[in-house]
């Protein structure tokens, strides 16, 4: 990084950004397994908030893995990589007033502690999308679990690569057990946004 990098001071500013759209911007960081739930349910969470008048942004693999880290692999490092650009954009978005919706594996805890660290631990929302394995092998919306099982993809987690639940998550969704509808009533109570 370059000793000659001085940040310009902006005339607006998070909290008027944050006053004009009346609301308190956040990360909510959804993390879980391949298959867990977490695109239904970002999908659906912004759906939810944008029908209470929140401004929002989402933030997912397709978004992000076919522009900013299109140049990324899945070695345990790219993944590191990966997640320590979304923290920047979350953290950019963030700073524009938004209510940011992330959704990915996130797989390692270490990386997870530096989006926290990045974005702010007071803005920062861990949730967990739980759901065993099995149940995410079962659904393999995209195929993929097949795929890493016959070797066609490396370093898929669950597979061949890890996944480090969090300890103790903001908020833990159980997906075997709760249909989407109690899931997203689930952040939104936790958020203290009322359903429309």
């Amino acid at each position: 990084m370059s000793n000659n990098l001085v940040a310009h001071v902006q005339s607006v500013n998070a909290e008027r950004r944050s006053e004009l759209k009346n609301q308190h911007p956040v990360v909510i960081w959804l993390t879980g397994l391949s298959g867990a739930g977490k695109s239904s349910i970002a999908n659906a969470l912004e759906l939810a908030l944008c029908d209470s008048g929140k401004h929002t942004y989402l933030l997912d693999g397709d978004n992000i893995r076919l522009g900013l880290c299109k140049d990324l692999g899945f070695s345990d490092a790219d993944r590191v990589e990966n997640i320590r650009r979304i923290s920047e954009v979350a953290k950019l978005f963030l700073d524009a007033g938004l209510i940011v919706i992330t959704a990915f594996i996130s797989p390692f805890m270490r990386d997870r502690a530096l989006a926290r660290e990045v974005i702010g631990d007071t803005t920062f929302i861990e949730v967990f999308v739980d759901a065993p394995l099995s149940e995410c092998m079962r659904r393999d919306p995209k195929g993929l679990y097949k795929k890493a099982e016959q070797g066609l993809i490396k370093n898929f987690t669950g597979i061949d690569s890890a996944y480090e639940p969090p300890a103790n998550p903001d908020i833990r969704i159980n997906t075997l057990e709760n249909d989407i509808d109690t899931c997203i009533a689930q952040i939104l109570e936790y958020l203290k946004v009322p359903r429309t």
